[in-house]
């Protein structure tokens, strides 16, 4: 199997005396997606906040693609090629649209955030930002402050900044939440076309359990902050411990 492009190994967070993750041991590959799930305040977040660098461990390790990244901050592992779509929306909000997704694209040719300082290569970066509006249905809005935006078009904008950015490894925490059932599929399908590039790894919490069937190439199960199950999807759905005490539903549910 190729070298992970993400592992955590004993993974450890505690406040005070609550272990909110616990000793979590992971690696993920390329080309693979992973659904994290787990009934309310099982770890999944923080375990996410632990990886980004927007916590720092209390014991155990991260590493990118065989380097250990563990004392780095969240801005050193996002040149690393970690990506993170934040559960609630992590924009800049009196900027347009169209800047959001331009400062991101800046940042990664590293050009800094100054929207003023890079004016040899403004128009390609215009253009390329645009292209990602279109791929995210907000190109109507690309001169809209990112403020005025209702809340599944802010979550579409924060995954386009995510797609600006160009990481190895995707981290999506709960990409739908709050958005209406017409606003789904563009997410959904941005997923999808990530996934395609098998040189890409994706990480996805989730608790839509139809989303995780459709997308998921493996599924790991978080509980009290351990790892409670690890495995194929139709195996980890389908063992009744984890239908009913770790997800949340009945056995009948996942046959429908």
């Amino acid at each position: 199997m190729t070298q992970p492009a993400l592992e955590t190994r004993d993974l450890t967070i505690r406040f005070g005396g609550h272990v909110a993750v616990d000793s979590v041991s992971c690696a993920f590959h390329p080309g693979t997606l992973t659904a994290i799930v787990g009934p309310n305040g099982a770890g999944k977040t923080t375990y996410f906040n632990l990886i980004s660098g927007q916590l720092r461990a209390s014991a155990g390790r991260v590493f990118v693609y065989g380097d250990d990244v563990t004392a780095l901050p969240a801005p050193g592992r996002t040149r690393r090629g970690l990506g993170r779509a934040f559960q609630l929306t992590n924009l800049f909000p009196n900027l347009t649209v169209l800047e959001n997704v331009r400062l991101a694209i800046q940042a990664r040719r590293g050009l800094g955030l100054n929207l003023w300082s890079v004016w040899s290569s403004h128009r390609e970066l215009i253009g390329e930002a645009e292209a990602v509006l279109e791929r995210i249905a907000l190109t109507a809005k690309r001169d809209a402050l990112a403020s005025s935006l209702p809340h599944g078009d802010q979550r579409k904008l924060e995954v386009g900044i995510l797609l600006a950015i160009e990481p190895e490894v995707f981290m999506f925490d709960e990409p739908t939440a709050g958005m209406s059932v017409d606003e789904v599929p563009v997410i959904l399908d941005l997923i999808r076309e990530i996934k395609r590039d098998r040189s890409k790894t994706i990480l996805l919490v989730e608790h839509k359990m139809d989303v995780v069937r459709e997308l998921s190439d493996r599924i790991i199960v978080l509980h009290n902050g351990r790892l409670a199950a690890d495995g194929p999807p139709a195996e980890v759905i389908a063992s009744p411990v984890v239908q009913q005490a770790y997800l949340g539903i009945e056995p009948a549910e996942v046959s429908r």
